[in-house]
């Protein structure tokens, strides 16, 4: 079966993206999607996207590991697939979508799309580390000398540990640089660092309000510019929205019998 797919980005956080508002995509199936996602025997990708009709909403979005198994809340991906029904006709500037995590809101503005995120509370404050729960769980922690930081190394040791290893966790290392939050992270479902993260910088700018940084905080990933703002009453945080770019990297055609399917 051929299948159209389109290779989105954000912030070097790539997916890729199929319209299967026909239901015509396998899923489950965990196989195909690793292959697909595979960067050296298939088209290669941190994750991959299916983009479904909704019954109370505009759409729904399926994420998916680049492992091949069904991923928990995106904040990249839920930009990258709100540009992607916006350039296919499914949306106006706004929209409302489901995502794993429940119903979210967003809008594009002035070419960066702005995506409201799930509410936080109860974050977790230890001496070393936060850990929160952004949509995804994340460990956040402040490092020194944050371009030469061994994040693949570290973050896997902590995404293995005793306490995560069963369900995993995403680790994000931060270094403030003047009014800037310089990010890195190590994605659980990729095992690996990424370009960027959306709930990854979304919990390090949350991480960073207890260090004295004000909404909006803008942060530097590997692949770009975001900003995240929100409101703070206590350890609660509202109003949540992730912003930056989401861009169409190509377009192709895949045979699925090729990998089995």
């Amino acid at each position: 079966m051929n299948v159209v797919f389109y290779k989105y980005q954000g912030t070097g956080n790539d997916f890729i993206l199929i319209d299967d508002r026909e239901n015509q995509f396998p899923l489950g199936n965990v196989m195909l999607i690793e292959q697909l996602c595979h960067r050296r025997f298939g088209i290669g990708a941190d994750g991959l996207i299916l983009l479904r009709t909704h019954e109370t909403s505009d759409f729904e979005m399926l994420y998916h590991n680049s492992d091949g198994k069904i991923g928990s809340m995106c904040g990249n991906g839920g930009r990258a697939t709100v540009q992607f029904a916006h350039d296919l006709g499914v949306i106006g500037d706004k929209t409302t979508f489901m995502a794993a995590d429940g119903l979210h809101e967003a809008y594009l503005k002035d070419h960066w799309v702005h995506l409201k995120m799930s509410d936080v509370s109860g974050v977790e404050k230890n001496d070393d580390f936060l850990f929160m729960n952004t949509g995804s769980p994340h460990y956040v922690a402040w490092v020194k000398k944050i371009n030469d930081f061994q994040v693949l190394e570290e973050g896997k040791k902590i995404r293995y540990n005793d306490r995560f290893r069963e369900k995993g966790t995403n680790v994000n290392f931060m270094e403030k640089d003047g009014m800037v939050l310089n990010v890195r992270t190590y994605e659980r479902g990729v095992e690996d660092e990424t370009y960027s993260c959306g709930t990854g910088v979304t919990a390090a700018a949350i991480a960073a309000s207890y260090e004295g940084m004000h909404s909006p905080v803008r942060i530097l990933t590997k692949g770009g510019d975001l900003a995240v703002s929100f409101e703070r009453t206590d350890d609660t945080f509202n109003n949540i929205y992730l912003m930056g770019p989401a861009r169409k990297v190509f377009k192709g055609t895949v045979d699925l019998s090729l990998y089995g399917a």
